[in-house]
């Protein structure tokens, strides 16, 4: 299990560094390869991510305090902590790059926007690093299809990062967001967090992960491409239900 976590490891952080590579991605219309990666990872979403939100629930209600007791739904709450989180970075980034293209500054965001993007996007890393050693489904298809499905979610979060901080992002951002995963992991190897902090951070990465799924994935702007993004999505249903 151990060396599984390591491959998965080693392949999510190779896919930052050497996404941009990948120039066939670029463009508009959405690449078809974008847009298949994307139904693959609405699948995961689908599939395998909001069964374990419910398993993350059920770790909530039956071992939070008296303190927590008032609120119903705590893993949901978490990840939509997550999720209006990670919509507000973006939509910090976006905005700042709309104004430094109307300032004739280029077509990228300003470092006061930089910072705090990719650093949330750090923080995600290292969330998806730790869970590579410490998720409920641990058996070892089931971390490989897990690090498959990441894998090529960063490569749409990777193409929507690259698009927003260009130069920026190949400079620093890549390596922040590739040495977190390394972090999260090297903390999980000598640390094993209590299942409800674990499932606290299940629920956050969550909603992060939904958000970031749909923000690349669905707007009109970005042309993507229907059947290839609902061939992922029917592929990785598939590969988990005969799993």
């Amino acid at each position: 299990m151990w060396l599984v976590s390591l491959i998965s490891l080693v392949l999510l952080v190779s896919t930052h560094l050497f996404a941009g590579r990948l120039r066939f991605l670029s463009g508009t219309p959405r690449s078809h390869w974008l847009s298949l990666a994307g139904g693959i990872s609405v699948g995961y979403v689908f599939m395998q991510l909001l069964p374990e939100l419910s398993e993350s629930q059920e770790v909530l209600q039956e071992r939070a305090g008296p303190s927590l007791a008032y609120l119903e739904h705590h893993a949901y709450l978490v990840a939509l902590v997550g999720l209006v989180v990670f919509y507000g970075l973006d939509r910090l980034a976006r905005a700042s790059r709309q104004r430094q293209r109307q300032q004739g500054a280029g077509d990228h965001t300003h470092p006061e926007a930089f910072w705090p993007h990719i650093l949330s996007f750090a923080v995600y890393n290292a969330l998806i690093g730790y869970l590579l050693l410490h998720r409920e489904q641990d058996s070892p298809r089931s971390l490989l299809t897990f690090a498959v499905a990441l894998a090529l979610h960063f490569v749409v979060n990777d193409y929507g990062l690259r698009e927003d901080h260009k130069h920026q992002y190949d400079r620093v951002g890549r390596w922040l967001v590739s040495a977190a995963i390394v972090l999260g992991w090297l903390v999980g190897v000598r640390v094993e967090l209590p299942e409800t902090t674990v499932a606290v951070l299940l629920s956050f990465l969550s909603g992060g992960i939904l958000i970031n799924v749909f923000k690349e994935e669905l707007p009109s702007e970005r042309e993507s491409r229907f059947w290839p993004f609902l061939l992922g999505g029917l592929l990785y249903s598939a590969l988990l239900l005969l799993a």
